[in-house]
């Protein structure tokens, strides 16, 4: 059995409750595959876009559905080494990957406000216009469950608002494209589990201007990794406080919300109170 083979393996077989299991339920949840779909997957080179590549390989060969798929990488201008890792990677992997350029490190290191959220655009509008030309109606993200979590705490914490990260999402800027996270319910742990058994290594973080400024970008001033280490804490207290976080978003009460925003238009409970007697 070929090296890839005995990975692929491992995520039915060894993660089958883990990752395969919930990667299966996420996508059928949330109906992200339609047959005659063709999907970009968007790989970075981290443990999760890697993760995603297989279990979408996997499931265009055992599913019931036909559908394509299209392996992208974006490279915004990574150190040679990074790119490098990657290829080597996808070989490993088995993966056929299709790489195109960019300057997006290049542009964004000029940038001093904000540049992570000028990036993450950039390399959106870049992974979609690709896809879209490579005929894909779909791309797929490698955003897991734990990614979920602490992007809603954030949004309450730091935000003050209650905003979660969506399954998927219709484009507004590329018609008829959309976005979908096949990862939703796969929690971080069991990433890294699959990783360790199965001794792979994977990019960290490739990012040039965290590099550059490592004393103002440091990981332990990054709100993300706050969001980690609550979370930690939480699973210390109780095994379900993460689970719970994840469903808020499933099961709101609007009789007991004061306000919300749909569409553009705010909401506030004062408008229907005197109908609600």
């Amino acid at each position: 059995m070929e090296r890839y083979q005995e990975i692929e393996r491992s995520i039915i077989k060894r993660f089958r409750k883990e990752i395969w299991r919930k990667f299966v339920s996420g996508i059928n949840e949330y109906d992200m595959i339609q047959e005659g779909d063709k999907i970009a997957v968007c790989i970075s080179g981290g443990k999760d876009s890697m993760l995603l590549a297989k279990c979408m390989q996997e499931i265009q060969r055992h599913g019931i559905m036909k559908f394509d798929l299209e392996f992208i990488v974006m490279d915004p201008a990574y150190h040679p080494a990074n790119r490098q890792k990657i290829i080597d990677n996808a070989r490993l992997l088995n993966i056929p990957i299709t790489i195109f350029n960019t300057e997006i490190f290049n542009i964004v290191s000029e940038i001093e406000d904000s540049p992570c959220y000028l990036c993450a655009r950039m390399r959106r509008g870049y992974l979609y216009k690709n896809a879209q030309a490579l005929g894909c109606n779909k791309i797929a993200l490698g955003h897991h469950f734990d990614d979920v979590i602490e992007t809603t705490l954030m949004s309450m914490l730091y935000s003050g608002q209650f905003k979660t990260m969506m399954p998927k999402l219709h484009s507004t800027n590329f018609e008829g494209m959309e976005l979908i996270r096949p990862l939703y319910l796969v929690k971080e742990f069991d990433i890294i589990s699959w990783c360790r058994y199965n001794k792979l290594e994977f990019l960290q973080c490739a990012c040039r201007f965290t590099e550059q400024n490592a004393a103002e970008n440091s990981e332990s001033t990054s709100k993300r990794k706050e969001m980690k280490e609550l979370i930690n804490q939480f699973r210390k207290v109780s095994p379900v406080i993460d689970k719970n976080i994840f469903q808020s978003a499933h099961h709101v009460n609007l009789n007991t919300v004061i306000g919300f925003e749909q569409n553009g238009e705010t909401h506030n409970f004062l408008d229907e109170y005197p109908n609600m007697k």
